[in-house]
This record gives structure tokens, sequence and C-alpha cells, in this order.
């Protein structure tokens, strides 16, 4: 892994995530895509790592929730995922559409039901949002492994199996 290449990633995704789609009130989330491509195209204990990793850069980036949430429900269906693949193939565009979608729905509503234990107040729309950012981020995920994969110089033989 080469691990300057993935801070500088996870810095610009953060800053994209924080000022572009800040607007967005449910848009895709880079960084939930960065996990699953992370889970799908790293070693396990590398996959690990960036998966708690990113999720601390999400809880970082300013989201409206508390400090820990996103951490943990991103490295823990994360490791998930690293550990699925070994059974199921999810090296397609509609198997890691999928995935995301699943990965961003589980990570959303766990993140959430955490933040409620941690006193924060739940909405009535939270559902709504949780599923639009899953599908956004579904859609757009899978055209985003190409360019993250030249960028962390992620060989082609391992991209395809």
């Amino acid at each position: 892994m080469r691990w300057f290449r993935f801070a500088g990633l996870i810095l610009l995704v953060m800053v994209v995530q924080a000022s572009m789609l800040a607007n967005l009130n449910s848009g895709p989330n880079l960084l939930l895509i960065l996990v699953v491509f992370f889970s799908i195209y790293c070693d396990l204990d590398e996959a690990i790592i960036t998966s708690f990793a990113i999720g601390f850069a999400a809880d970082l980036s300013g989201s409206s929730m508390p400090m820990g949430p996103q951490t943990l429900s991103f490295g823990l269906l994360g490791t998930a995922l690293a550990y699925l693949r070994r059974v199921v193939n999810v090296r397609n565009m509609a198997s890691q559409a999928l995935a995301i979608f699943c990965v961003a729905l589980l990570a959303g509503a766990l993140a959430q039901l955490l933040a409620v234990l941690k006193g924060q107040a739940f909405t009535a729309e939270t559902w709504g949002i949780l599923l639009r950012i899953a599908v956004y981020s579904g859609v757009v995920g899978p055209f985003l492994f190409l360019p993250s994969a030249w960028w962390m110089r992620i060989r082609p033989s391992r991209l395809s199996r």
C-alpha cells in the first residue's frame, strides 16, 4: 500500500466532500465509496486499517454527528466486506454498485443508531436521506474505482480476477 498516496487521496476527497457536496443535502458519500474500494482491492490487513481511517476522516469532515459513529460503522462494515469478498465476487460494476448501496445503508443506519445512543436527536426524514445517499453513492461509486486504482497504483491484474 502506498500510504502517502492514500493520505493524499483521503485529504482530497474530504475537501471535495466538505466543500462541493456539502450543498447537496443527500449527494453521494465519496468517503464511503472509498471504503468499499479499499475493502475490495486491498489485502485484509490494509482493508481494515483503511476502513477505520476513512471512517475517522468522515467524522472529521464536518458531519453533524458526534465524533465516533462513522469511524465505527465504516470500520466494521469495511472489515466485513473485506472478509465477504473472499466468498462473493465483487469485481463487476453491478456488484460494486450493489455493495456500495448495501454498505451505505448499513453504515448510515449503524452511525445513526450510535449517534442516538450518544444523545443526538433522530428526525423523521433521516431514513429518506440515508436512502438517497445510498442510491447516489451506488450509482456514482463504480465509476470512481478506475481513477482511484490509477492514483493508488493498483495493478490491473489485481482488478480482474
